[in-house]
């Protein structure tokens, strides 16, 4: 047990990151350094930009470092000079090696976005809302090295809103991250925190998102595309084709109607929105991006470039096997 403020290094790099570091920076222990992946070009214009934990630890007066690798002995001794306490991580993006696991005297914790054993992985936010999940949540746990196998020192939990988006809940949850974190330190520091090993057998995964996972195969239920629309929103959205061209697709409404239409055709496209049959019910459409245009109303979208009902969306659909 300790009452004395910890040393702590912090590895992360997005927003998710962000939230959780400025809850550290609130709180009673002392961030030495900040561990972010290097600066990106991003972009159509390839504009470098800083990573939003560089942003807020430069603001601080905190040391940066951004290593393109971790398991160098420079960078291993770069951090032990620190003398940390703790190592906290939060969506970094690499895999920790045993050496940084080991590094500090009380190891690595983690703030994971997914009530583990659920959804372990890099896009767990994403994921959970794909799949349909209401009860949503964070585990802090101790870091070993498997992909989010840990032991779990703490969790916290909310229910996600009917019309939730991976871009909403995530501000949610990086929110309730950095609260939940603050706890386990103080909790660890104080002894009061008993590590609970996962259920292995429970565990799902959220692998790392891809471009083309957002091809909507419109033989799915309404319901089944709504998710994925929502859960890939913003990044990297769902799409159909118009013409050969990419339409990006959001705001979506389960609509609950019978149809004889084939899936992925186009009920209607007007002020109402962009009404698409499904393999059970039909989706109602509020927004769509075109490719290279900014996100509109599917109403703006049909002034110029009306949408015939009967033009078929599911001629680019996978198919089912």
């Amino acid at each position: 047990m300790t009452t004395a403020p910890l040393r702590i290094i912090f590895m992360g790099t997005p927003d998710f990151a962000a939230a959780n570091l400025s809850a550290l920076l609130a709180g009673p222990d002392q961030v030495m350094a900040v561990v972010s992946q290097p600066d990106r070009a991003k972009g159509r214009g390839k504009k470098v930009s800083r990573p939003p934990t560089k942003v807020l630890a430069e603001e601080a007066g905190i040391p940066v470092l951004q290593p393109e690798k971790i398991k160098t002995e420079e960078f291993h001794n770069g951090l032990l000079s620190y003398q940390p306490d703790l190592i906290v991580v939060a969506a970094y993006g690499r895999i920790l090696p045993p050496s940084l696991l080991e590094l500090a005297p009380m190891g690595c914790i983690n703030v994971h976005g997914s009530l583990l054993p659920g959804y372990r992985g890099a896009a767990p936010i994403q994921w959970a809302i794909i799949k349909g999940e209401t009860e949503v949540g964070v585990t802090i746990i101790q870091m070993n090295q498997g992909m989010d196998t840990g032991d779990m020192l703490l969790k916290a939990k909310i229910i996600a809103e009917p019309q939730e988006t991976a871009g909403s809940l995530m501000v949610k949850l990086a929110t309730l991250g950095g609260n939940t974190l603050l706890q386990a330190i103080k909790g660890l520091k104080e002894g009061t925190i008993t590590p609970v090993p996962q259920d292995h057998s429970q565990a799902t995964m959220a692998p790392m998102l891809k471009k083309d996972d957002g091809l909507i195969d419109w033989n799915k239920s309404a319901k089944e595309i709504e998710c994925l629309i929502r859960g890939l929103d913003p990044w990297p959205s769902a799409f159909c084709f118009l013409l050969e061209n990419r339409l990006r697709l959001f705001s979506p409404e389960v609509i609950y109607m019978e149809s004889t239409a084939q899936p992925g055709t186009v009920l209607h496209a007007d002020r109402r929105g962009l009404l698409v049959a499904c393999g059970r019910n039909a989706l109602q459409i509020h927004e769509l991006q075109p490719e290279g245009k900014k996100r509109m109303t599917v109403e703006s979208f049909c002034c110029g470039h009306p949408i015939p009902p009967g033009t078929d969306f599911g001629r680019y659909t996978v198919q089912p096997t």
